[in-house]
């Protein structure tokens, strides 16, 4: 049973083309959606305005009770997608199935949701105010019965007070649109695996994006910038910073319960020309504890050479290994993924990081706590009193601790380690301008890891693809070496949000400290002739790593040109 008209609110009003391209010049500007702003325009009562909706887009409309009346099928449509896609997938009583939506000017909607259902489905039109609801009703049962399943529920992050819980029906309780905008958007963050929210004020309001597999998509926004100073000061009176200090950036952090756990969320806000930015990283620790209850190096992509060479690197005796890349390029990954697989408990592991992301069962991991004045390089020297058998330091930033980690290397400990640089090679002037001695620090040296994150080929959309001459020519390629390539790339669909990528891998140039390398290092050297003596010894540069996904149809030249250099 549909419903074609409203029940006593009249006929319903026919759309007019020029009112539907008056709404989507407006949305398209302010950043909102059409669907919201046609609403406006027409002044509708809610019922009379759906009525409209189905008749122009010739789809039937459906009220709540009829919703209720049907069992929700979350095997054909998951309830994570449903709060993402605004849908919910029914089965009637005969068995079909009916799937309600409740925007129909989303271009993509119906199409995307047509990979998740079979062909043999009904589609409908239901209110936004009422799918909403039903879906907060639904999340108990879904909550209920994940709480059958689940027993890894942080049972005293549950009870904590100052834990503020961030769900679809506190969100439908809520009353401030400023709280339910940065809640939703917290909430959608984390359903989407975003690792970072922005939220980038400017002169008409405030636009929200998501950093998705290393890279920044929009998701969102606001069209009044009275607004969006309401949801800056929002997100600092959840990470308790002060609300009327808008000169200087503040840091801080926060928790709330979202699905029954706790999720930490540190905050950075910044002054801006038109007000304030804000940067809240996501640190979801149940998934940083399921990723490395398994957490090996062949599951992070590495080629089978690199992994080799990993692997030996790590059950070297004493020394260093070191690891470089720019920031969010799985350094800190790739040593807890070598560790894992060592950790066999006979001997001591230590780790000094900031901040300790990663818990692991038998190490003893120590935060630096710079306030307290607990640094690198104090810790480090502490840990070197602890009887240590293999160390990890997070990062070394500093001239002091560069020496402290090179002579408990020298000493008879494994070092593990990272430092910021964009090759093998940078990282050796790094280490000669920290004031190391060469010497020392080539005897330290076992290897040099320089590693970036690619993104890969979404599955569902990625298709063949011949790139143009000139981004051929821009990668170093030709069109007689493309010859055999099998190009591929995403068209972009639901499952990647219309990217065209889904999810990363590593790939990893890997420098072993031969004797002629040290040599080359001690001498000062060009790199030039250490690059020639490293791919004579068996050296696998990155881009030469990236080129092969490429050309194997996992990855794009776009991809790989964002992260190595041509």
């Amino acid at each position: 049973m549909s419903i074609a008209t409203p029940s006593s609110n009249g006929a319903p009003i026919k759309l007019l083309p020029e009112q539907v391209a008056q709404a989507r010049k407006i949305a398209m500007q302010g950043g909102s959606r059409v669907l919201e702003v046609l609403a406006t325009q027409l002044a509708l009562d809610a019922r009379q305005f759906l009525a409209s909706l189905g008749e122009a887009f010739s789809t039937p409309v459906y009220a709540l009770p009829e919703l209720q009346a049907c069992k929700p099928a979350f095997d054909v449509i998951a309830y994570t997608d449903a709060v993402r896609h605004e849908c919910l997938a029914l089965r009637r009583e005969n068995g079909s199935l009916l799937v309600v939506y409740a925007d129909p000017f989303d271009p993509g909607k119906q199409a995307r949701l047509g990979e998740l259902v079979p062909q043999s489905v009904e589609w409908g039109l239901v209110s936004l105010e009422e799918l909403s609801g039903e879906l907060a009703r639904l999340e108990r049962t879904v909550r209920a019965m994940e709480s059958f399943s689940d027993e890894s529920v942080d049972s005293e992050a549950l009870t904590a007070a100052s834990v503020e819980e961030i769900s679809l029906l506190k969100l439908d309780e809520s009353g401030s649109p400023v709280v339910r905008f940065v809640h939703s958007t917290l909430f959608d963050a984390l359903r989407s695996d975003a690792s970072d929210v922005h939220f980038e004020t400017h002169a008409t309001g405030m636009t929200v994006k998501y950093r998705l597999d290393g890279v920044l998509i929009v998701a969102g926004g606001l069209s009044q910038q009275a607004m969006a100073e309401q949801a800056i000061s929002r997100i600092k009176v959840m990470a308790e910073l002060d609300i009327a200090e808008r000169r200087v950036p503040q840091d801080g952090r926060f928790k709330a319960l979202i699905d029954g756990r706790a999720v930490d969320f540190r905050v950075s806000v910044m002054p801006s020309v038109f007000g304030e930015d804000a940067v809240i990283r996501i640190l979801d620790k149940r998934a940083l504890v399921n990723q490395t209850m398994e957490l090996r190096l062949d599951g992070l992509g590495f080629d089978a050479l690199s992994i080799q060479t990993l692997r030996k690197l790590a059950k070297e005796a004493y020394g260093m290994m070191l690891v470089t890349g720019p920031t969010g390029s799985g350094k800190t990954t790739t040593l807890y993924a070598s560790i894992t697989e060592i950790n066999d408990g006979q001997d001591k592991i230590v780790t000094i990081e900031d901040p300790v992301e990663y818990q692991l069962s038998g190490v003893l991991q120590i935060p630096v706590n710079e306030k307290k004045g607990l640094t690198f390089a104090r810790g480090l020297r502490s840990i070197l009193r602890h009887d240590p058998d293999k160390i990890l330091v997070g990062e070394i930033r500093d001239p002091e601790t560069a020496e402290i980690a090179v002579q408990a290397a020298l000493t008879g400990h494994l070092v593990f380690t990272t430092v910021h640089a964009n090759n093998v090679f940078d990282v050796i002037g790094r280490f000669t301008h920290m004031g190391v001695d060469p010497y020392s620090f080539v005897s330290a040296i076992n290897g040099i890891v320089a590693q970036r994150l690619v993104r890969l080929n979404c599955p569902h959309c990625s298709s063949e693809h011949v790139p143009d001459d000139e981004l051929l020519r821009e990668s170093g390629l030709t069109p007689d070496t493309a010859k055999s390539y099998r190009f591929r790339a995403g068209k972009g669909c639901d499952h990647c949000r219309g990217t065209g990528y889904k999810g990363r891998k590593a790939i990893a140039e890997v420098l072993m400290m031969t004797e002629e390398m040290r040599e080359l290092i001690i001498s000062r050297a060009s790199v030039r002739s250490m690059r020639e003596t490293a791919a004579r010894n068996g050296t696998v540069f990155l881009r030469q790593t990236a080129l092969q996904l490429v050309q194997c149809g996992e990855t794009t030249l776009q991809a790989i040109n964002r992260v190595t250099l041509v």
